[in-house]
């Protein structure tokens, strides 16, 4: 009999008999979460509203959500941003609106039949609906176009009369076999009418992006299901977010508490333009001082939209969530090159942060997009830190290695749960922390700068007293050093004529 470690009493055996038991793996390896999953809210001209899309660059934005748009908080530019600073992310990306988007659409024949753009916005203007001969006789095609689409064609529909429009809706909506599903980009309904079809090429109308009243609350949304804005990337195993463009300093602290619930590192702006003692002034009244957030001062960027042929200014967000998303979670912002940003608000009116304001910038808890970096001349942040006053946690790397290291063990760790509590178990147990943490020893992702043993796991019984035990508690303390991030690099230099050299000789003795 073949049965399954567990799944019979070996101590209560009556009959007879071989009994092989199926032994599962006694050591349980823990794979490391995603780190290169990134969030963006914003607006767009066409997909699907408050829905997580994921994309991998900016041909997939195309095709489901249409072309960036010059406008403030549009998700699209964002994206193209972040696409920028290299293409090893995957990013959700959430559309919004104000709620007056309309889908386009139009009526054919006076109640035959109407086309209905899949998704509302301004894109579905663009679409166009052939009906033409089809290739069998007696028959019609459908063709659907649409910009940034695959074209569609449903052809061989039939039937006089009422009869042609319902079945020309039904393959249209169902699809008429496994090489041509239902369209993904218009929907039909038929009508009661019975005129013959003309052959004639129809133009969507009246699509609308729903922008004209886009606030932060819009952008935040609403965390009760339907899950809408922010609230729609629960659970997606995002590291990082960003609401695009939202410069509302009011909402910080709603920003900072769904990253603390999440593991996502925020990553906030204030207003384009913005002055010092403003901003310092905002983030004090929002009282923020977190690791989960980094606010980035109001100094937006000059980005080149060569799809709408305009040098425009916008939300530093982007690049920074592009940068991080493709950075590893031990590393930093701080020093790292950004790629498209033409110039900031500061840089264009030829001027350079002095040494004082970046002090109180940096003292305040804000980052920076600028130029130069201490590597030279090129963009990027000039802190590499979160919003947190403390100096021990306030570096990316602190956010990120943390965010990281907890939603492993919280997708992993959860198999002991149910087990008995025995010395094999937390022995197993343990071996699997260690595994785990000697692997980001191993690859370089913690450790510290003696080379010594860079955790530490505690699992017996020093920490699980017998009562504690009874109760049915397993507890494991876990210690883990960051490697870390140089902030400032002091070399002292002595010169002068009479500064003395002391030098060893390295002259071989050969005297035996």
């Amino acid at each position: 009999m073949i049965v399954q470690q567990g799944s019979i009493n070996t101590t209560a055996l009556v009959t007879p008999d071989l009994y092989v038991q199926i032994v599962p793996p006694s050591v349980y390896l823990l794979n490391g979460v995603p780190t290169n999953i990134a969030g963006l809210v914003g607006t767009a001209q066409w997909g699907p509203v408050n829905s997580p899309t994921i994309v991998g660059n900016l041909a997939d934005f195309t095709r489901q959500f249409g072309n960036i748009q010059n406008r403030k908080y549009d998700v699209g530019t964002a994206l193209a941003a972040a696409v920028l600073q290299g293409g090893s992310g995957a990013y959700y990306v959430v559309r919004v609106t104000d709620g007056t988007d309309v889908a386009a659409t139009i009526a054919v024949l006076t109640n035959c039949i109407t086309f209905t753009s899949k998704w509302t916005g301004t894109l579905g203007n663009s679409c166009q609906v052939t009906i033409a001969t089809g290739s069998a006789a007696n028959s019609y095609k459908v063709m659907v176009a649409q910009p940034g689409q695959q074209p569609e064609v449903f052809d061989n529909i039939t039937g006089t009369g009422n009869a042609l429009w319902v079945n020309m809706a039904a393959a249209i909506t169902n699809g008429q076999n496994a090489l041509r599903g239902p369209s993904q980009i218009i929907k039909a309904t038929a009508g009661a009418g019975a005129t013959a079809a003309s052959l004639a090429t129809y133009s969507l109308a009246g699509g609308t992006d729903g922008i004209a009243t886009i606030t932060s609350a819009v952008l935040i949304g609403q965390d009760t299901v339907p899950r809408k804005g922010m609230y729609a990337l629960r659970n997606l195993a995002v590291s990082v977010a960003a609401l695009v463009d939202c410069d509302d300093t009011t909402v910080y602290t709603t920003q900072v508490s769904f990253g603390l619930s999440e593991g996502v590192y925020m990553i906030a702006t204030g207003p384009a333009g913005d002055t010092i003692s403003n901003a310092v002034s905002a983030k004090n009244t929002a009282g923020i001082d977190s690791y989960a957030i980094k606010i980035l001062f109001g100094d937006w960027c000059l980005f080149n939209d060569t799809v709408n042929g305009v040098q425009r200014l916008i939300s530093p967000q982007g690049f920074v969530v592009g940068l991080l998303s493709n950075l590893a979670p031990n590393q930093s912002t701080l020093n790292k090159p950004m790629q498209g940003i033409i110039g900031t608000q500061k840089t264009i009116a030829n001027q350079v942060y002095s040494g004082a304001e970046l002090q109180t910038l940096a003292a305040a808890g804000f980052d920076l997009i600028t130029n130069p970096l201490p590597r030279g001349p090129a963009y990027g942040c000039r802190f590499g830190r979160n919003t947190s006053s403390n100096a021990v946690i306030h570096g990316d790397n602190y956010t990120r290695m943390t965010n990281y290291i907890a939603a492993t063990l919280n997708a992993g760790m959860g198999i002991y749960v149910g087990q008995l509590q025995s010395a094999d178990v937390r022995r197993n147990a343990k071996v699997t922390l260690d595994s785990f943490l000697q692997g980001l020893a191993d690859q370089d992702l913690i450790g510290n700068a003696d080379g010594t043993t860079p955790f530490q796991t505690v699992l017996d019984s020093t920490n699980n007293l017998p009562s504690r035990v009874a109760l049915g508690y397993m507890q494991a303390d876990v210690k883990v050093q960051y490697l870390s991030v140089i902030e400032y690099f002091l070399v002292n230099l002595e010169g002068g004529q009479s500064v003395s050299i002391s030098r060893t000789s390295t002259t071989l003795n050969n005297n035996y």
